[in-house]
């Protein structure tokens, strides 16, 4: 049986193979930093670092592995079964926007953005910082804004994002 982390080191191996035609996608950015590991992992899993390795524009949320690591026991390993890639994919598109959205960007107050996942919403929240409500009515802090790379922006959150029902955003 596999480990989430025997899958990181091998899905970063192989995201680095890539060769992408840039050096600094988004793929490339999180692939080079261990705290996306598991990010990175679940990527591969889902057959989505060649996508987004793309021209884009996208706009990542990407959680930390303290992130993953909070999320009820087995739920990682589960998610990155081949017979769980559907959802796996769901998961991870939930958190792309198919926009390049830096910090200044997110309007101040409470907003819906659409993510990829067309039929989900999240309500992000501008102030003093950024917070991203998900499905779960949760909130994930923005604790880095705008890593940028060539073919979008990074903003590193403290929580996995779940679809689920749309949340309260007013």
């Amino acid at each position: 049986m596999f480990t989430v982390k025997n899958v990181a080191a091998a899905a970063t191996a192989l995201v680095m193979s890539f060769g992408a035609a840039s050096a600094n996608t988004i793929v490339d950015i999180a692939a080079g930093d261990e705290r996306f590991s598991t990010l990175v992992a679940a990527v591969q899993a889902a057959g989505l670092a060649e996508t987004l390795s793309g021209p884009g524009p996208f706009t990542v949320y990407a959680p930390v592995n303290d992130a993953f690591a909070a999320l009820p026991a087995g739920t990682v390993d589960t998610l990155l079964l081949p017979e769980n890639k559907d959802q796996l994919t769901n998961v991870l598109l939930y958190h792309v926007d198919d926009r390049k959205l830096t910090a200044g960007d997110f309007p101040a107050g409470s907003n819906y953005f659409k993510p990829i996942l067309a039929s989900e919403r999240l309500c992000i929240t501008a102030g003093d910082g950024v917070t991203i409500a998900d499905g779960t009515g949760e909130t994930a802090n923005v604790v880095i804004a705008d890593i940028v790379a060539d073919n979008g922006v990074i903003h590193v959150i403290d929580k996995v994002l779940l679809p689920g029902s749309r949340p309260n955003c007013h």
